[in-house]
């Protein structure tokens, strides 16, 4: 698949994700190595359908739904019908212009009918805004295009029947500035923004992830050591149950306590638990989406590592993707926080001094996940690396992250069955 594919959160008032957009480019086309006569027949290939046609949505966006572009000549060939694409957690995105088409509306209605839920890029002018209503779920403004304050006037009476999306918001600023707006949706840059100071505190909970960390960098770190400090942590207790019971669903050996669960994994199990666990845990009191793209950046990074012939350095890579959203998550800058954790020199200075063939590795990373296909597209050419290389690295890392919370996240009555297992031994 020659597709540059990312996925972008959208966040409701309340800091919460309710929602991805999928961003895709041509990666041919934007590279320069498309004919023209091919661009019409890349929009009917839908690549971005074919690849949710064969993974479904899930890995892209979980349980909350996922929005998708529908081109004019995608839409007047009933494409998402005729591939028979479930309609669960669908979003179709077509852009104002296709209004001007006169079969297009049609085409809307029919899609509508079949239970997929549409929304309009753009304030649709060219019907009346009751038809519009009528017609999709969504109203889609971009907050960067001139015109769009008038646009956001216009349609604020009307988002009780359906729900504003407005996107390119840049800051915390204009977040707030827009999220009163009744069942608005918000998508940009302002949940990742960098901070300029610190917090005097770190919460109880945090202070055990960071101690966590320290030890398991110790590459003689002691497993007593570690079960004292999990012990400290009901959070960390629970978690590290759910591994073992996850890896053991026959529940063929019983815990009898924390000690006895960490002789069971072994170190280099811990490891791996704790690496999970600690991002997780420490993102506790931030948007879960900034756990999700620490993850899911890890991933990628460490499935990327011999595109820059550093093979032998995945696990480094691991952790620097893990880490590159750390400022955020301890609410600390970034040179703060990479003190707390001990990380390697060679992470810190990709991420505090933003130099060395690590930063190379996150700045494509950075770039493809805020959908910069042009800068991506240069950090490509100039480490040769190909288009298909790249979009299945990333939909590993999705597919990885989708895998690992299913392989930790037991439902209540198992949750209840270890809690009494432990206090009960």
């Amino acid at each position: 698949m020659r597709l540059f594919i990312s996925t972008i959160p959208l966040f409701d008032a309340n800091m919460a994700v309710h929602a991805y957009r999928m961003v895709t480019q041509d990666g041919d086309k934007l590279l320069g190595a498309a004919e023209d006569f091919r661009e019409l027949g890349s929009e009917l290939q839908a690549h971005a359908l074919e690849t949710i046609k064969q993974v479904g949505t899930e890995p892209f966006a979980g349980m909350s739904d996922l929005f998708v572009d529908l081109s004019l000549y995608q839409l007047l060939m009933g494409l998402p019908l005729t591939m028979r694409i479930p309609t669960e957690h669908l979003v179709f995105v077509v852009n104002k212009s296709v209004l001007e088409d006169n079969a297009s509306h049609a085409k809307l209605m029919k899609l509508n009918r079949s239970g997929y839920s549409l929304a309009i890029e753009g304030f649709p002018r060219a019907i009346s805004i009751d038809t519009a209503m009528t017609v999709f779920d969504y109203i889609m403004l971009d907050s960067t295009e001139q015109g769009f304050q008038k646009d956001f006037k216009d349609i604020r009476p009307y988002i009780f029947k359906t729900r504003l999306v407005i996107s390119g918001v840049p800051d915390m600023y204009n977040f707030e500035k827009y999220a009163g707006a009744r069942g608005v949706l918000l998508s940009g840059t302002f949940y990742s923004q960098p901070l300029t100071k610190g917090i005097s505190e770190i919460s109880p909970l945090k202070v055990n992830a960071l101690n966590l960390i320290r030890q398991i960098n110790d590459e003689s770190f002691e497993l007593s050591d570690i079960a004292e400090t999990i012990e400290r942590d009901p959070a960390l207790t629970i978690s590290l149950l759910r591994f073992i019971n996850a890896m053991n669903p026959n529940r063929s050996r019983r815990i009898t306590s924390i000690r006895n669960a960490v002789a069971i994994l072994g170190q280099n199990e811990v490891k791996r638990w704790s690496t999970v666990a600690i991002s997780m845990s420490m993102g506790e009191d931030r948007p879960n989406e900034l756990t999700r793209l620490s993850l899911i950046r890890a991933k990628f990074a460490e499935n990327l590592a011999p595109s820059f012939e550093m093979a032998m350095l995945s696990g480094l890579l691991f952790i620097s993707g893990l880490f590159s959203l750390l400022d955020l998550i301890l609410q600390r800058p970034m040179e703060e926080a990479i003190n707390e954790v001990a990380a390697d020199d060679e992470i810190k200075d990709a991420l505090v001094n933003k130099r060395g063939r690590i930063y190379e590795v996150l700045s494509l990373i950075f770039a493809y996940d805020r959908a910069d296909w042009h800068n991506a597209s240069l950090i490509m050419v100039r480490n040769n690396i190909d288009i298909e290389v790249l979009s299945k690295a990333y939909l590993d890392s999705i597919v990885w992250y989708r895998q690992l919370l299913d392989s930790i996240d037991l439902d209540e009555e198992e949750e209840e069955l270890m809690s009494e297992e432990t206090s009960n031994p």
